[in-house]
């Protein structure tokens, strides 16, 4: 893969109003862009979500800030529920093999099991592989999350809350 094919990966600030999320999609989806990997999820600030993309961007719709962390130092977490087959002579191995994954079984029942696990997606797509011969029912997985290490691009509680406020004060609704 060249370094124009690699995917990105972006961390989105956006306001917290329906439609945010239809509007980013569709600009991906007007250039024929295919978003690998999208999560979002509320923030530690009112009224602010969070976006994770993996994919290129470009211009965006009620997005307050964007941070490319490409090549920036980051922890970077999934997480995946698998359903597997579970016959009783198979049980044991299988709750050993979660153990060994350090994932957890969530869920027994008489023919099956599921398996929740966080972690880098080699690590989901190891378990998966492990997993396969035994019989995988169904299986979801999430997105990936991410975040910068250490503290050089935190804001200070007092910084945020002036730019918070200067951003309000710029930002126009439009109906």
């Amino acid at each position: 893969m060249t370094d124009i094919q690699k995917l990105h990966t972006f961390v989105l600030y956006v306001e917290n109003q329906p439609g945010v999320l239809n509007r980013v999609a569709s600009l991906f989806r007007r250039r024929a862009y295919n978003i690998e990997s999208l999560t979002v999820g509320h923030t530690e600030r009112e009224g602010i979500s969070r976006m994770t993309i993996e994919a290129n961007l470009y211009k965006l719709v009620n997005v307050l800030s964007v941070e490319d962390v490409t090549h920036v130092s980051t922890i970077e977490r999934s997480l995946a529920l698998i359903k597997v087959e579970a016959h009783e002579e198979s049980r044991h191995r299988l709750m050993e093999i979660a153990r060994v994954f350090r994932a957890r079984v969530v869920d027994l029942a008489p023919q099956s099991l599921i398996v929740q696990i966080t972690g880098t997606e080699d690590k989901i797509q190891a378990l998966e592989e492990v997993l396969r011969p035994f019989g995988i029912l169904e299986m979801v997985r999430t997105g990936q999350v991410v975040m910068s290490r250490g503290v050089k691009k935190a804001l200070s509680k007092q910084k945020r809350e002036a730019k918070d406020a200067a951003a309000q004060s710029s930002v126009s609704h439009s109906v």
